[in-house]
């Protein structure tokens, strides 16, 4: 496609080169520079107002509320609760004497990272006597993982707390963070008993412990507190935007009914004189008054 002149439409050669336009002599570099310095402005102005309301809701969802600051410590303490004993084992070893093994977060991590060999999980998961016991196991662990995943979701979201699904997103998170542990505490009480059925000489008890419970407790105090920032409601203070002087809400209305660019910007000078109108007066009324 042949370069065209910006301003007379006139075809460019190859050897106009120059920047001023062979037919009618304007400076094709610098002409409608002023506009297209304008338009980049509005854009400017027009993403940040987009942006805005945002940064706003954010900044509410944080600490727009006392609260809403409790609701971001109460999200996190329940991670603590996995650090409690959640389950203990009482075995008997071979050629060793009874033992006491407690479980949490940490002992879980270790014997995933050190000690778990997944190829002979796998092949206990296929077998026919104990497929069904470590199932259970396995099952459980994983729903407890994944309501510690909950929780950290669960503070990313508060970010979008004050948004229009605010409110069923956090209300929806908390109480399937609140099941995942609650299922995980069924399955692992039907791998206890399996367990000490298949190996009554060794494993001589296998209960849940104390620490689950807190762990739950703690998740339905989050959801406690989540429910009731939701019922007090957040009052989000929205910074006024404007787009050449124009409240945002009012540019984004003309725009979308399709008001030609002209009116509009003949709209943006009758707001901007006005505005330095005032601006004169309040300086004017100011320097009476010092005077």
């Amino acid at each position: 496609m042949a370069a065209t002149c910006p301003k007379c439409g006139g075809k460019l050669k190859i050897t106009d080169w120059k920047p001023d336009c062979p037919h009618c002599g304007v400076n094709m570099v610098y002409y409608g520079m002023e506009e297209r310095l304008l338009l980049d402005a509005d854009k400017a102005e027009a993403e940040h107002a987009r942006m805005q309301p945002r940064v706003d809701r954010l900044k509410a969802s944080f600490i727009g509320s006392k609260l809403a600051i409790a609701r971001i410590v109460f999200s996190f303490i329940p991670i603590l609760g996995v650090l409690l004993p959640l389950a203990k084992f009482s075995f008997n070893a071979p050629f060793a004497a009874a033992d006491v093994a407690n479980v949490n977060a940490i002992s879980i991590y270790t014997l995933i990272s050190e000690h778990l060999d997944f190829d002979a999980l796998l092949s206990m998961l296929g077998s026919e006597v104990f497929g069904t016991t470590f199932i259970f196991f396995a099952a459980s662990l994983v729903c407890l993982l994944l309501s510690v995943v909950g929780i950290l979701a669960h503070l990313i979201l508060l970010t979008l707390a004050c948004s229009p699904k605010g409110k069923a997103r956090n209300m929806t998170l908390g109480i399937i963070n609140i099941l995942l542990p609650v299922i995980s505490c069924v399955l692992f009480y039907l791998f206890s008993q399996n367990i000490m059925a298949l190996f009554p000489s060794v494993v001589t008890a296998s209960s849940i412990g104390w620490g689950i419970f807190v762990y739950i407790g703690l998740l339905v105090v989050s959801l406690v507190v989540d429910m009731l920032t939701f019922k007090q409601g957040i009052d989000v203070k929205y910074k006024p935007c404007f787009v050449g002087n124009i409240p945002a809400e009012e540019y984004f209305k003309l725009v979308d009914d399709g008001v030609p660019l002209e009116k509009i910007r003949a709209v943006m000078a009758e707001r901007t004189a006005e505005k330095e109108a005032e601006e004169a007066a309040a300086e004017a009324e100011k320097e009476t008054v010092n005077a």
